[in-house]
């Protein structure tokens, strides 16, 4: 079953548990009906109001049964992310299988995260474009451990005809602390992604800090930026939706349209299934590697989105 996500934005609240529900306590209006939501059911909480208050109960309780609560900023974008500690009871023989990934298996993991990110984002493109070929044939060109940075090659191609056919966007440049609508939208989108994929990771038993290719004292989720790179072209793709909608700030409406990429259909393995779920299909596949390094990785793709 898909998990919920919760999302506070409108109306200040407490947030506190009760029976191992989540209970949604609004303050305005004042005599507004408490909210209740069984917390087996949650796997995100995120929350965009300054107003909003929480009860230890809260926290503990979400905690408990694997929820991930996401706090925004000023900006409304995500600033920080508390992620259950996993009680898998293999955990300390997967952290070790963590430590003792080899170089070589590394970057031939890192090769296949790459050649689908190249492939994804080739697929939002028209497939009859110059860029869309030579995605191509950079995806066929990624070596293991990617020394030739075919990454940011495809990027540079990519980014530069993202919304050409957007007259009102085609001069559009990534930037991470862009504030323009196409940015904020990708930002806010990433954020939600990174957080679905480490509560995934420690759902299986890993650290999201050790990653396969990120190497980071000061990112706690290297491992979850590894593994979202093959993903961003599903935000990439559902943004341009907003775009194209005429949409211009984030809004309720926005983000919530953002929110359902975790329920989208995507395929794996021949099988289909909201993003939620697959993805701890593909970080299963992940743990296969570590038991045998001939195993690949099993990356959800997109479907044609309605």
């Amino acid at each position: 079953m898909i998990k919920h996500t919760i999302e506070i934005s409108q109306k200040p609240a407490h947030l506190t548990s009760k029976l191992e529900q989540l209970v949604i306590e609004p303050y305005d209006p004042p005599d507004a009906k408490p909210r209740s939501i069984p917390c087996e059911d949650i796997g995100m909480v995120i929350v965009d109001h300054p107003r909003t208050t929480y009860s230890h109960a809260a926290f503990q309780t979400l905690l408990k049964h694997g929820a991930t609560l996401v706090i925004c900023g000023k900006n409304h974008l995500p600033s920080g992310i508390l992620i259950p500690i996993s009680d898998n009871t293999q955990q300390v023989c997967r952290l070790q299988d963590q430590i003792n990934l080899s170089k070589p298996t590394a970057k031939k993991i890192w090769k296949q995260i790459i050649t689908a990110k190249i492939l994804a984002q080739r697929n939002n493109l028209s497939p009859n474009s110059p860029a869309s070929r030579s995605l191509k044939q950079l995806a066929k060109d990624v070596k293991a451990g990617d020394p030739q940075n075919h990454e940011a090659q495809a990027a540079k191609k990519y980014w530069s005809c993202w919304l050409n056919d957007l007259p009102q966007h085609n001069n559009f440049k990534r930037n991470q602390n862009g504030i323009d609508p196409a940015n904020a939208f990708l930002n806010y989108g990433y954020a939600i992604l990174r957080a679905a994929v480490a509560r995934a990771l420690v759902a299986a038993g890993l650290h999201p800090a050790l990653g396969v290719h990120h190497h980071n004292r000061a990112n706690a989720f290297c491992l979850a930026d590894d593994l979202m790179e093959p993903l961003r072209p599903l935000v990439d793709r559902r943004v341009r939706n907003c775009l194209k909608r005429g949409r211009q700030e984030l809004d309720q409406l926005t983000k919530a349209y953002l929110l359902e990429l975790l329920a989208e259909p995507t395929a794996l393995n021949k099988q289909a299934g909201p993003l939620m779920v697959q993805l701890h299909r593909y970080v299963a596949s992940l743990l296969k590697i570590y038991q045998d390094p001939k195993c690949k990785l099993e990356i959800p793709t997109a479907l044609p989105l309605s």
